[in-house]
């Protein structure tokens, strides 16, 4: 199964639009393709429900509650990644937890998903000993030392459970829910703060002009679609499109490489800008991205786009790693470029130092904490960075 759910969603207004079948959670680069299949049914709000499930398929069967309600998209879609991230056991804790509450509404199972690991689930009598150990793991946040397990008395902890407390048989194991409160992380409209993917930044907005019930932050995950960065500050009530600094934002996870974020100031960049910024530098490598913080500190860029500009004309630049000097240039170039027939019996007869030293001086290249690079390109490196159409493509002859 490619998903963890798949719903069949429609316009409860207007059932003859049709029907549109979407898998979550949806892929960030199929993100917009799929509002736009709502838009068409008249559906697919930022805030509003109007998406109508009128099917549902999961492996959590206890979801298929929530069919003929209505519940927007993004709500789905987070849930959806919130059970992605369940280990073996939390399904049975989740789905019995939600027959024991009557959960049905997407709010409540969403706010489940933050809690459910409080409550002990018993699938199978057979094992006394593992389950009072589950149990006392459970209790403990689910983790304990091995010290401490050894001393537990698992027989006796489990019918200490079974006989003196209340548990709720549903068809997903006997649960017992050990206090378990179902707290309301999630209001209805923005959603907590979830890392699901790696991503480059993570910008916390906060609410703006919203009742009090309404005012909890949410959380950008870049790079993104667009349509993901303007749905997400719908929902905090903010509107603007000015430089961030003219917003109520703050960046919370940095995962830039090193030395790019020390390059730049992210508040005079519009959030359109940064986002392209992060789909730039999000599809290196570690390879290219290690380079680019090297060509960064040789070029100097002032704004996301002249970033933009090295990343994608990275070809232009020849770059060797954690070298620091001409010697050590020279033995990478003649040992391990590939451009000379190496023989280590000719060792002392190579001048490292001397061929270091001229490379250098017909590239122009630099040392710095990165390695040694070195700028190729027929256009002046300033006129790079001003995105001059001429700019990209031009390469010389040669390179490492």
């Amino acid at each position: 199964m490619s998903y963890i759910i798949q719903a069949v969603l429609s316009n409860a207004g207007h059932p003859e639009y049709g029907q549109v079948t979407v898998p979550f959670p949806i892929p960030n680069e199929e993100y917009d393709r799929n509002i736009e299949l709502l838009s068409a049914l008249g559906i697919g709000d930022a805030v509003n429900r109007d998406c109508k499930v009128d099917g549902l398929d999961s492996y959590y069967t206890v979801l298929k509650r929530m069919v003929g309600t209505v519940v927007t998209v993004d709500e789905l879609d987070y849930l959806a990644k919130r059970l992605d991230s369940f280990s073996f056991g939390e399904d049975a804790q989740f789905q019995a937890m939600a027959v024991k509450l009557g959960v049905s509404n997407i709010t409540d199972f969403i706010n489940l998903t933050f809690c459910c690991q409080q409550a002990t689930v018993i699938t199978d009598f057979s094992d006394l000993e593992q389950i009072g150990k589950n149990h006392y793991l459970t209790l403990n946040g689910g983790s304990a030392s091995l010290e401490e397990l050894e001393k537990i008395n698992g027989r006796q902890t489990a019918l200490a459970l079974i006989l003196n407390e209340t548990g709720c048989v549903t068809p997903y194991g006997v649960v017992y829910d050990n206090g378990m409160e179902l707290e309301p992380l999630y209001n209805g409209r923005q959603f907590p703060g979830y890392l699901y993917d790696e991503h480059l930044l993570v910008i916390k907005v906060e609410s703006d002009g919203l009742p009090d019930d309404q005012q909890n932050p949410e959380y950008l995950y870049l790079p993104a679609s667009d349509q993901q960065i303007e749905r997400t500050l719908l929902r905090t009530g903010n509107q603007q499109t000015g430089p961030m600094k003219e917003l109520p934002l703050s960046v919370e996870i940095d995962n830039m490489p090193d030395g790019v974020t020390s390059a730049l100031y992210w508040g005079d960049e519009t959030l359109k800008e940064l986002n392209k910024f992060c789909h730039a530098i999000g599809k290196l490598d570690q390879t290219e991205k290690k380079k680019l913080e090297a060509v960064i500190l040789l070029a100097r860029p002032s704004t996301t786009g002249d970033v933009c500009q090295l990343a994608d004309n990275l070809d232009l630049f020849d770059f060797v790693p954690d070298v620091h000097t001409p010697e050590e240039l020279g033995r990478y170039l003649i040992q391990e470029s590939g451009r000379f027939d190496y023989d280590e019996n000719l060792d002392d007869f190579y001048d490292y130092i001397g061929y270091g030293k001229c490379r250098i001086k017909e590239d122009s290249g630099c040392f710095n904490t990165c390695g040694y690079v070195a700028y190729r390109g027929i256009t002046p490196l300033d006129e790079l960075l001003e995105n001059s159409p001429a700019a990209c493509g031009e390469f010389t002859m040669g390179g490492m």
